[in-house]
């Protein structure tokens, strides 16, 4: 098989929340198999990270943009569609609440939705429209293994990635006749911020770790493949697919 199927090049990607963690490793790694990138995520958060793309070779630019407000984010998403041509729209940004569900406040549930949900929805509405209009593109979003499970004391976080993991299929039921492939990650258990937490608890971390089958947590490099095989021509057969990468967790 040649390697040409997963090549990337003279293509160009948008990574969400590209800042850290996932959405780093992510954008570096389109990046390392010739995308070139825009970056959209928090002020001043997303340097270091266009860096290590300048330093694979690739071009970058930067969109400062808080997701916390859907409608400058659809905004932004209109004007982006104008002005550039966006191959792969890798929506990675996502914030977590983490305490009981009686505690959690209305304005609390609106921050976490806004920028899981409504703004990844809005930017991928505008977006989608140039691929679709070019009868070509890809779709990626950052689903999470409670887009299948309740998890503990994440109400809204685990609402809103049952609802990423419905909207992948719900637009690729609409767009794959356009030639437009919308599929989702679901990464298990990844050494990131948002997982701290569940990391310095040490009968949280030996109680994750003891049931993965792979007998550790992942890191965020070990998404990059998925990324590039649902970015890039290999995966042209495959929509509305929520790829799993969690070392066996669901297997259990």
């Amino acid at each position: 098989m040649s390697t040409a199927l997963f090549s990337l090049e003279g293509r160009t990607a948008l990574v969400t929340g590209a800042g850290r963690g996932i959405g780093r490793s992510l954008a570096v790694g389109l990046a390392e198999a010739g995308a070139d990138l825009i970056l959209l995520g928090r002020r001043a958060s997303q340097e270091p990270t266009a860096r290590q793309i300048e330093q694979a070779g690739r071009t970058v630019k930067i969109v400062d943009l808080d997701l916390a407000d859907p409608e400058r984010v659809r905004q932004a998403g209109e004007c982006l569609a104008e002005r550039e041509r966006v191959d792969i729209l890798v929506n990675n940004a996502g914030v977590i609440d983490r305490r009981e569900a009686r505690a959690i406040g209305h304005g609390d549930w609106d921050g976490v939705v806004a920028v899981n949900l409504s703004s990844l929805f809005f930017l991928t509405q505008q977006l989608a429209g140039p691929m679709i209009d070019r009868g070509g593109g890809k779709v990626i979003n950052v689903a999470s293994l409670l887009s299948f499970q309740g998890g503990l004391r994440v109400a809204s976080y685990t609402a809103t990635k049952h609802a990423v993991a419905g909207l992948t299929r719900a637009l690729a039921n609409e767009w794959t006749t356009h030639g437009v492939q919308v599929n989702a990650i679901a990464p298990g258990y990844i050494v990131t911020d948002n997982t701290r937490p569940l990391r310095e608890d040490p009968l949280r971390a030996e109680d994750i770790t003891s049931r993965i089958p792979a007998g550790r947590w992942g890191e965020p490099a070990d998404l990059v493949g998925a990324a590039v095989f649902l970015a890039s021509s290999a995966s042209d057969y495959v929509s509305g697919h929520v790829l799993v990468v969690d070392g066996g967790w669901t297997a259990r």
